[in-house]
């Protein structure tokens, strides 16, 4: 099950072990041959894990409620974590985390936050369901699984979807992750530590929140921690200056991307890769990394601004925004009504929960007709739905679609709904933009690339934005405001591209630095 670079990495890790792990199998024996065989790797890839180390045996199987399944236990407690199904791909650092974690090496999380975690109290069963191409749902499966670690009081097992697909059925899981505690269906999408302990238990919570309004005023702050925030926050702090880059998490929208092979320099990555190599170039450095925060102000003020943040306000002689923006939705009646439940912003994520369905991708740039590329190997039929004559997306890409014979591209069509029996989609209606007439297609998918929306709507009147909503910028990052600079998707860049942003939130921090050694008090 693992090829000699992991066998490597993972030997390596499980010296970390401080206690014993034992790994307790609960194999399939039923009929079903997807998971006879799913079964036959799990037990390979358990003997294959405690070759590796002392400190980790296999106990013998017992029954579980998920078969196959096993259990990652530190001997003699209560702790331990579940994984129903491989956990491969994007899991297996899950599985990696888990095996340390359990192993009495520390979590990396904010003291305060695990401390909080601890205070939880009564019994709380958590199982998410996950695919194994999701990005997205390492956070959900890591967060979970750690705070089990922390607060015996809650357990948590994570089910590999395509093993489980009957269950996934019966619960009608149309998107991933999606997060069931105590059998009733309790949340869906990327959720942090934070977020999932605020939403179980506020008033834990409360214990893990720092006033940020105490802290002393920077010289630069960066608002947002997406590749164009943490290139800012790098170029600044290496300027030796006071700086802190304030987001909701690092990486941004990068999280949300599957495979990125057009950095240069850099042939191949995942959003979730990129995002670690960002956080880890920042650690490099002597800045304030403050994650888990919403800016809902800009106001100027003394020597500089104070932004409103969601624990408190923070003071700064200079300001980059660097905001990003996120998916643009459609506003069409029954989007909203079916979000988890057919209508999906995520081809990476939720195209396996649509295996052998009929679709439809809403969008022809390159994001739509990319996804379109990506769910034929999955699915039944994808239809193209764009609002334009014809689409927009690179020849190379139109090419491979073209070659597709299980994919159908209409365009001049505006959307007008999504319908369904009110639990899942059932189908699409939209209006030939040229006949005027109306039709109707059945799928039980909806996938909407339609581009993007700037993050801009806390700045109010703060600095002037275009008619998108996009910071106006200057060829130097300049917004309309001195002092307050602005860089990546959030802005007039002409181009939404990792490395533009980048390079824009570079020029912004050299800006910044040559605005405060010009405007010295």
């Amino acid at each position: 099950m693992l090829d000699a670079n992991l066998t490597t990495q993972l030997r390596s890790y499980l010296t970390m072990l401080t206690t014993d792990v034992t790994l307790v199998p609960s194999p399939y024996t039923g009929d079903d041959s997807t998971r006879v065989e799913k079964s036959r790797q799990m037990d390979e890839l358990l003997a294959e894990i405690a070759d590796l180390s002392d400190a980790v045996s296999v106990a013998d199987p017992v029954a579980s409620q998920y078969e196959p399944s096993f259990a990652v236990t530190r001997p003699g407690t209560d702790i331990g974590v579940r994984f129903a199904g491989l956990p491969m791909g994007h899991e297996f650092t899950s599985l990696v985390l888990a095996l340390l974690q359990v192993g009495g090496h520390e979590i990396k999380e904010d003291e305060a936050l695990k401390k909080a975690v601890t205070t939880v109290e009564g019994h709380h069963e958590f199982v998410t369901y996950m695919s194994l191409s999701c990005v997205n749902c390492p956070t959900v499966v890591q967060a979970l699984n750690a705070m089990s670690v922390l607060n015996p009081n809650i357990r948590h097992t994570a089910v590999e979807g395509s093993t489980f697909r009957d269950e996934v059925a019966a619960k009608g899981v149309q998107s991933v992750p999606t997060i069931f505690l105590d059998g009733e269906e309790w949340g869906s999408g990327r959720m942090t530590m934070t977020e999932i302990l605020e939403k179980l238990d506020a008033e834990a919570a409360s214990g893990a929140h720092e006033d940020l309004s105490h802290r002393d005023p920077y010289d630069v702050l960066v608002v947002g921690a997406g590749p164009a925030g943490a290139a800012a926050g790098v170029y600044a702090a290496r300027k030796g200056i006071r700086t802190a880059v304030v987001g909701d998490r690092v990486g941004g929208q990068v999280l949300d991307t599957d495979t990125i092979d057009n950095l240069v320099s850099v042939p191949h990555t995942t959003g979730s890769e990129l995002a670690a190599s960002l956080n880890a170039h920042m650690a490099d450095y002597e800045l304030d990394l403050i994650e888990h925060q919403h800016a809902t102000g800009l106001t100027p003020g003394g020597d500089g601004f104070t932004v409103h943040l969601t624990d408190g306000n923070l003071r700064s002689r200079a300001v980059i925004l660097a905001t990003g923006a996120r998916w643009r939705h459609l506003g069409v009646p029954g989007e909203e009504e079916y979000r988890t439940r057919g209508v999906t912003y995520c081809p990476h994520c939720d195209g396996p929960l649509f295996r052998g369905k009929r679709v439809a991708v809403i969008g022809g740039g390159n994001s739509g007709v990319e996804a379109a590329l990506d769910l034929a190997g999955v699915v039944e039929h994808v239809t193209v739905i764009e609002f334009l004559d014809e689409l927009k997306a690179d020849e190379v890409l139109l090419t491979a679609l073209g070659k597709l014979d299980n994919v159908d591209v209409i365009t001049g069509a505006a959307t007008t709904s999504i319908d369904g029996d009110g639990t899942t989609v059932t189908g699409l209606s939209y209006t030939d933009r040229t006949s005027g007439q109306e039709h109707s297609i059945d799928v039980s998918g909806v996938f909407v690339q339609i581009g993007l929306l700037p993050n801009t709507e806390w700045l109010s009147e703060a600095v002037e934005l275009n008619g998108r909503g996009e910071v106006v910028i200057d060829e130097r990052c300049r917004t309309s405001v001195p002092g307050i600079f602005a860089a990546g998707d959030c802005t007039t860049q002409a181009y939404k591209q990792i490395i533009t942003s980048m390079g824009s939130g570079a020029t912004a921090s050299l800006a910044a630095f040559d605005h405060l050694i010009r405007n010295q008090a």
